[in-house]
């Protein structure tokens, strides 16, 4: 499987690195320089993630993004003026082949990695699929997502662990889950920002506990994780989105290299 340049058969960690939601292109196109770059410097493969639409937001009023047509041309340009691979997520069957014409892996959203019609949607791109698990499935039960996209002939499905409810406006890592879902043979990837959420905890704004980050990324990467997925800003508490469990833009240097040393122990 190929996304980009980028090829998973090779033992190489990658991250999947962004800004939960395009707030703007300035914005954007800062980010995701600065991601290239310490990419480079950490020797780690990138791909660069933000979300056109934010279609799942708690509240009425939360900035949901500039919408599908803006936000993959905002996308397109970073892919091609940058030249690393994007990714971004879609919510209705519809959008799937407008986004495969610029993204490079389409992304289901964890409450909706059950949707028949946009699992098989995505899998006709012929484009790799990325499947957050949702918070309320269990791992063994990722090979029935599994079972529709590749239904259609394609057979580049990465899973992603993101976190399992745990009570109310609360999320528990389960680091078994990764080891479990590896088994159906697709590379898997630790959500560790999504997975220190607490959802609507703040007024209808999701909150979080941004300081158990690395924790949550280095369990994973231990339990054998190939990729780690981190959504990233230059000032957090300004964010538009997901501010409250976003990594800083300049504390993910030295966490990646550090990933990287626990990466290479299990190979």
């Amino acid at each position: 499987m190929k996304i980009g340049s980028i090829d998973l058969k090779e033992k190489r960690l990658f991250a999947v690195l962004g800004p939960c939601v395009i707030e703007n292109e300035t914005m954007t196109m800062h980010i995701a320089e600065s991601l290239k770059e310490i990419s480079a410097e950490a020797d780690i493969d990138l791909i660069f993630k933000a979300s056109y639409d934010k279609a799942n937001r708690s509240s009425i009023g939360s900035f949901r993004g500039p919408g599908i047509d803006k936000g993959l041309s905002i996308l397109k340009k970073v892919k091609e003026s940058l030249d690393i691979p994007v990714l971004s997520d879609i919510h209705e069957p519809w959008q799937a082949e407008k986004a495969a014409a610029v993204l490079d892996i389409i992304q289901i959203p964890a409450f909706l990695c059950r949707q028949t019609d946009l699992l098989t949607a995505a899998g006709r791109t012929g484009l790799p699929v990325n499947v957050k698990k949702s918070q309320f499935m269990a791992p063994e039960d990722m090979s029935f997502v599994i079972d529709k996209i590749k239904s259609t002939g394609n057979e580049k499905v990465i899973l992603t662990e993101r976190g399992t409810f745990f009570g109310y406006r609360n999320l528990v890592v389960d680091v078994r889950n990764i080891p479990v879902m590896k088994r159906t043979g697709c590379p898997v990837i630790i959500d560790a920002t999504h997975s220190v959420q607490r959802p609507t905890a703040a007024g209808g704004v999701t909150g979080g506990d941004p300081e158990f980050i690395p924790l949550i990324a280095g369990s994973g990467i231990l339990a054998g994780a190939d990729g780690v997925f981190l959504e990233v800003h230059p000032d957090p508490p300004n964010a538009l989105s997901d501010g409250a469990n976003s990594l800083d833009l300049k504390k993910l240097k030295s966490l990646l290299i550090r990933l990287k040393k626990i990466y290479n122990i299990n190979l």
